[in-house]
């Protein structure tokens, strides 16, 4: 072959070459041409996920799917899923991804692919905002409903004694002389001074019937104000020695709420804390906030935007954050759609704007 035209093919081949190597793997417009309208699963989850009242979706992980989406030029439809629906959905092909606050952990991995984590945080422990102390926090650990509905009890007793005394008494005994309020009142005021064991004598029963009552009464008496006594030291120091929760080692022994099927009952099942579980954590708050629990533990970044948004006055979440969790967007095994999300999903959290999404979901201090 003559040498110019081997130079000619050589040089051909190699600017061919090059052209092949300079062409994207896949191109991003591309990824999504030709497909269906993907299935993305959901759930309830503020901030990263919630329903607005026209049916519209928004939150940290609805945002950040859209980004991807509108990169990879995707079409989807979002579907609400429940928690424990979710992994199980994404396995069987029922749904092409779940975008939601949905934990990256080894058991839901061997079911189903994660992309890169897109927030990391930790589990939180909500609890009731005790007051600290003072004359203020005695005054109302003092009048709390148990001790009133204990004050309105003995304020009947007290009556129906007198009222008792009075109609024994009011026809033969002076003291309980008068109409019916005037007489009722000298029953009241014997009943309270023989309870009291002070006595004061300026009223006495003489008839037989009401000498009876004043004796049940007396011995009565003595029960009553041991209990009642009882009453006012248990509301004084119940506030004293109500158990502290600090972390996790404060758990054991207190009514413990979380969310049934999430990973913070995982947590607390594996360190072997009692607890219950609710169907939400907005019922899980609401049992805190009610008295009906001492604790509740589950994702922190949620916990302090539904306190903040429901139960500012009320709760508070621990400072300590608990086992990591990282949220990333679930996919089948395998999935081609595994590694463009990947590139897109780093491309845009590592991104200025990523941080107003941030921001403008949970502040500027999580």
């Amino acid at each position: 072959m003559h040498p110019l035209l081997t130079a000619l093919l050589l040089v051909t081949c190699l600017a061919a070459s090059g052209l092949v190597r300079a062409q994207p793997e896949t191109e991003p417009e591309a990824v999504g041409a030709g497909r269906a309208p993907l299935m993305i699963g959901t759930r309830q989850v503020p901030p990263f996920a919630m329903r607005d009242a026209d049916g519209s979706w928004s939150g940290i992980a609805i945002d950040l799917w859209a980004q991807i989406a509108e990169r990879l030029n995707l079409d989807y439809r979002l579907v609400e899923l429940d928690l424990s629906r979710m992994v199980d959905a994404v396995a069987a092909g029922e749904v092409d991804a779940v975008a939601a606050a949905l934990t990256i952990t080894g058991a839901r991995e061997e079911r189903v692919d994660f992309t890169q984590p897109f927030y990391t945080s930790g589990l939180g422990i909500a609890v009731v905002q005790h007051p600290e102390g003072g004359f203020v926090a005695t005054l109302q650990r003092l009048f709390s409903g148990r001790f009133l509905h204990s004050v309105a009890a003995l304020l009947g007793l007290l009556t129906l004694i007198g009222v008792l005394i009075w109609l024994a008494e009011r026809r033969r005994n002076a003291h309980f002389h008068g109409g019916l309020a005037r007489g009722i009142g000298s029953g009241l005021w014997w009943s309270a001074v023989t309870m009291t064991t002070v006595g004061y004598g300026d009223k006495t029963p003489i008839t037989a019937l009401g000498r009876g009552i004043a004796l049940v009464w007396m011995f009565a008496s003595v029960i009553m104000v041991s209990g009642f006594t009882a009453a006012i030291a248990t509301a004084l120091t119940v506030g004293e020695l109500r158990h502290p929760i600090h972390g996790l080692n404060d758990l054991y022994g207190t009514r413990v709420v979380t969310v049934a099927d999430s990973t913070s009952a995982d947590f607390l099942t594996r360190y072997r804390v009692r607890h219950k579980s609710a169907p939400s954590l907005e019922q899980a708050l609401s049992r805190l906030a009610g008295g009906d629990a001492d604790a509740v533990l589950y994702d922190a970044p949620i916990l302090r935007f539904l306190i903040a948004r429901d139960h500012e006055e009320s709760l508070r979440v621990l400072p300590r954050v608990l086992q990591r969790q990282d949220y990333g967007i679930a996919l089948p095994q395998p999935s081609p759609l595994r590694e463009p999300i990947n590139r897109a999903l780093l491309d845009i959290t590592r991104g200025e704007a990523w941080q107003t999404v941030l921001e403008r979901y949970i502040g500027s201090d999580q």
